[in-house]
């Protein structure tokens, strides 16, 4: 039935690296995905403060280039090789997608509902990881693997200079994405009975 079908889509949703630089749909395809996932995502008071940049080849190599750079100075020497081999594992995929959040948004719900002025940045978080997650079931479907990333704060500024995003635009997430070349790793689960209480 279609709850199964619902649940089936979030199993094959898993983190993959080793990542090729290809994938099985069009480009048009890869954006109508990522549009639907933007429109339909729930959010707080539907202020749709989600935002989402597409890098894809030489973009997405230049932005995990600046994240390479910027971790060179913050990596010890002798961790930095295993660091570099990640961020090239994240640069070899088809694209990256950045998720960000319009924080403008976020200040208008407070000025006009201050009453839930301290929740509203959490409440545009959960809807920012519904994105997130939508987005990477989406691609778990076609084929495609991906990865979330978080390389923020470190690189905010040169990425927003780089690429022109507006300044009240925050970053919370990367996410590269291609076909992977491995599977995945086991995953383990925890009892449901220690996640789950049911009252009656």
């Amino acid at each position: 039935n279609s709850m199964n079908q619902v649940l089936e889509f979030a199993k094959k949703r898993r983190t993959r690296y080793g990542l090729t630089d290809k994938i099985l749909l069009s480009e048009m395809d890869l954006l109508d995905i990522i549009s639907q996932s933007v429109k339909y995502t729930p959010s707080p008071f539907n202020c749709q403060g989600g935002r989402i940049v597409v890098l894809l080849g030489e973009k997405s190599r230049l932005f995990w280039n600046i994240v390479l750079e910027k971790l060179r100075s913050v990596v010890p020497e002798s961790h930095f090789p295993a660091t570099k081999e990640k961020i090239e594992s994240f640069a070899s995929g088809y694209g990256t997608i950045l998720f960000y959040e319009d924080m403008s948004t976020v200040e208008e719900l407070q000025q006009k509902f201050p009453a839930y002025k301290d929740n509203f940045l959490l409440w545009a978080y959960q809807s920012n990881a519904m994105l997130e997650f939508l987005v990477w079931t989406a691609l778990a479907e076609e084929g495609i693997g991906a990865s979330l990333q978080h390389y923020n704060p470190l690189v905010d500024t040169e990425i927003q200079t780089t690429f022109g995003i507006p300044s009240n635009w925050k970053l919370l997430a990367q996410m590269p994405f291609g076909i992977p070349f491995s599977e995945p790793e086991e995953k383990t689960f925890l009892p449901l009975s220690e996640r789950i209480k049911v009252f009656k």
